[in-house]
């Protein structure tokens, strides 16, 4: 938490209506609620639509927050059920009805603890670090950079159709080892986030 951003304080202000509370609150958290819903969106288009609504649901309920403790995740939590929302709302396309399938792995995968979240990602990147050399670069760009197939294979100096076959012999190794390990709802997290 940032030394300058005293949330006890401006959730008290809050309470009482003061405006400047709200756009305190507003100037600390939207950009890391952006980034959030980014992440569930994969789509900058109706983002700001929600979080306006985030912010108004805040002020609607300004006189029931509490705690500054659980006001995080309060937050992200009105967050991401608007951005389940927003996702339901696009149903008429079929990448979108994935997406929502992957906010619903993502909600389970949000839902769990610190120590089990540092513990999957450990246990994501090792799996990814055994992949053959090839395979982890394009994995990563893919994945993680967010490249396009076409992007890498232009990086790369390879064809498209080489790009989709080390994604998909990588999604098969983690799959297979995510599965031995019980952890196969984090793939679907990791894989298409």
């Amino acid at each position: 938490m940032d030394t300058a951003f005293n949330q006890d304080r401006i959730l008290k202000e809050l309470a009482k209506s003061n405006k400047q509370a709200l756009e305190e609150l507003f100037n600390y958290y939207y950009p890391r609620l952006y980034n959030f819903s980014k992440s569930f969106l994969k789509l900058e288009d109706g983002i700001d639509d929600v979080l306006q609504e985030v912010f108004l649901k805040i002020w609607h309920n300004r006189a029931e927050i509490k705690r500054s403790e659980s006001f995080n995740s309060y937050i992200f939590t009105i967050t991401r059920n608007l951005l389940l929302n927003e996702l339901r709302s696009r149903l008429n396309n079929q990448k979108l009805r994935d997406r929502i399938l992957e906010a619903s792995v993502a909600e389970e995968f949000l839902s769990m603890g610190n120590v089990e979240y540092d513990e999957l990602k450990e246990k994501v990147e090792e799996i990814i670090n055994e992949l053959p050399q090839k395979q982890r670069e394009i994995f990563r760009m893919s994945r993680i950079e967010g490249l396009s197939h076409k992007e890498i294979a232009e990086k790369k100096s390879i064809s498209t159709k080489t790009v989709e076959y080390h994604i998909g012999q990588s999604i098969s190794m983690i799959k297979s080892r995510l599965e031995t390990l019980g952890f196969l709802s984090v793939l679907y997290f990791y894989l298409f986030l």
